[in-house]
């Protein structure tokens, strides 16, 4: 008899189609002073791969230092925590997760693993992947936007563990993070715990760096939204050729903001929006904010939520962080 499969992909309802939720975004954003798009249309198949070629560039830290700081703490995570249940936002392949992962099927524990993309395909082989590496790990897979409602969290209420690494924490600005949290403590239990990756405030020059690479893959990656639009929407008169990517650090705000300039005038037709969108020749689209913290005021704000800091841990190098807070 063959074994039972252990892991399986769950697609709800949304309340929008991506399709809709795109043209939502494009009227709106376009229509702005300045024009801005969600960091979320990045992430067709193309962007996704650059986003993973970006990650092993030298100028870009966050991933290598967050990985030093699981190499070292996973194990102790794991003992406060407690954990019998994994749940990790924005998953993609889960390749970081593997040390949590580790040290929480120690000894043959049985456990729960919830990886929640909005790629049903990126989760599907994910999923695939991790119940046929973990014997002892079930995979309940969730196609899910954490911009979303999230609903309540498969697993056992008060052992949840719920990942969300890479710094993307920094993607939201002030209000829209407060609005996250909101959400993701309504959704978890009391003596749930969360684990979170945030990038700290560094040199200026060093942050632009692992925005503006050498080798151009983060530009590369930047310009691909501009693909996006024209493929999905049909859009006219529209190509990433058209635009540069500018990375610049904005201090008053803390934070690392992504932008495409203009080469020239810029008149792009979407017939499905008989919208015409006019950027004159050096205007800037903004694409993309990363907020870098420090960790005082990260402590606070999940403090806020209801989310209580038990233990902030960073890199040799004190560039990044991984804050571990109860749900009280």
């Amino acid at each position: 008899m063959s074994e039972p499969r252990r892991w399986r992909v769950v697609e709800k309802e949304r309340p929008v189609d991506m399709r809709e939720r795109l043209e939502r975004d494009v009227r709106l954003g376009l229509t702005s002073s300045p024009p801005w798009l969600p960091a979320r249309w990045f992430y067709d198949e193309k962007g996704s791969l650059l986003f993973e070629d970006i990650t092993a560039l030298p100028e870009y830290y966050p991933t290598r230092r967050e990985t030093e700081i699981l190499d070292a703490r996973s194990d102790e995570i794991v003992a406060i925590t407690k954990a019998t249940a994994l749940v990790e936002l924005g998953s993609g392949t889960s390749t970081k997760t593997r040390m949590l992962l580790d040290a929480l099927t120690a000894g043959g524990r049985d456990i729960l693993f919830v990886p929640l993309d909005v790629s049903a395909d990126v989760l599907a082989h994910a999923s695939r992947t991790i119940a046929a590496d973990y014997p002892t790990v079930t995979v309940e897979a969730h196609v899910a936007d954490f911009d979303e409602e999230l609903g309540p969290l498969p697993g056992e209420p008060g052992r949840r563990l719920v990942a969300f690494l890479g710094g993307t924490i920094g993607n939201f600005n002030t209000e829209s993070r407060s609005d996250f949290l909101h959400r993701l403590r309504a959704a978890m239990s009391s003596g749930d715990h969360l684990l979170l990756g945030a990038d700290l405030v560094k040199d200026p020059r060093r942050l632009v760096e692992a925005y503006d690479d050498s080798a151009g893959v983060t530009a590369a990656f930047n310009r691909n939204i501009i693909d996006v639009l024209a493929r999905e929407l049909g859009a006219e008169n529209l190509s990433a050729d058209d635009f540069i990517h500018v990375a610049r650090w904005n201090a008053e705000k803390s934070q690392i903001e992504m932008w495409l300039r203009a080469r020239s005038d810029i008149e792009a037709y979407f017939p499905s929006l008989d919208l015409t969108w006019h950027l004159p020749a050096g205007g800037e689209l903004h694409t993309e904010i990363s907020v870098k913290f420090d960790l005082s005021r990260l402590q606070s704000e999940l403090a806020g939520h209801n989310l209580h800091a038990c233990h902030s841990w960073t890199d040799a190098a004190g560039d990044f962080s991984l804050t571990l807070a109860r749900a009280d």
